[in-house]
């Protein structure tokens, strides 16, 4: 089946959090968790290393509503159900349909760190990808070094199946780095 003929939730609940794919509009609320995180985020992650415009944030979450419809990624924005706040970003950007296998991907506004929310949202996002979208295979990768990334994985029972070791640059480019892959497979 073409995966565009896939049938996905365009949001999911948790107790705590609604997480829903993003809208034209949800540029702002991005960059403004974004501006507030950026030192946290930028040893980890790419689109961190300087900060975006506002425009920017708002065109990337643009182009994640087109990759949502086509089923090349399947991002979500995670908002707090009270007060309707948003706190970070979770996802599925690489997707392999055929498998069918998939890596999440997550980060959170760091005035909300700490909380257990990203936990939270991975885990929903976990029972999803199994369960729902019946997934064979589920990775979350993250640098070694990256203590809170880790975290998440080992808290949600994924099996640490290695550690590539110097198989990536550190997201300056500066040095090389090992690679966890953590792991949950469909028995």
């Amino acid at each position: 089946m073409n995966p565009i003929m896939k049938d996905v939730k365009t949001s999911i609940e948790t107790e705590r959090l609604l997480l829903r794919r993003p809208e034209a509009g949800d540029g702002a609320v991005i960059n403004e968790a974004i501006r507030e995180s950026i030192h946290e985020l930028k040893p980890w992650l790419v689109f961190a290393q300087k900060l975006p415009s506002t425009e920017e944030t708002e065109e990337n979450a643009r182009r994640a509503h087109a990759k949502f419809l086509t089923r090349e990624s399947l991002r979500y924005l995670v908002f707090l159900k009270e007060g309707d706040v948003y706190i970070g970003t979770t996802g599925f950007p690489d997707i392999d349909w055929d498998i069918p296998k998939l890596e999440i991907g997550y980060w959170v506004d760091t005035r909300h760190s700490g909380k257990g929310y990203m936990r939270e949202a991975v885990g929903a996002m976990t029972q999803y990808a199994l369960n729902e979208l019946k997934f064979a295979r589920l990775e979350i990768r993250c640098e070694s070094e990256n203590m809170k990334s880790r975290a998440i994985p080992e808290a949600l029972g994924y099996d640490l199946e290695g550690v590539l070791r110097n198989e990536d640059l550190s997201v300056d480019g500066e040095r090389l780095t090992d690679t966890c892959i953590y792991a949950k497979i469909r028995t």
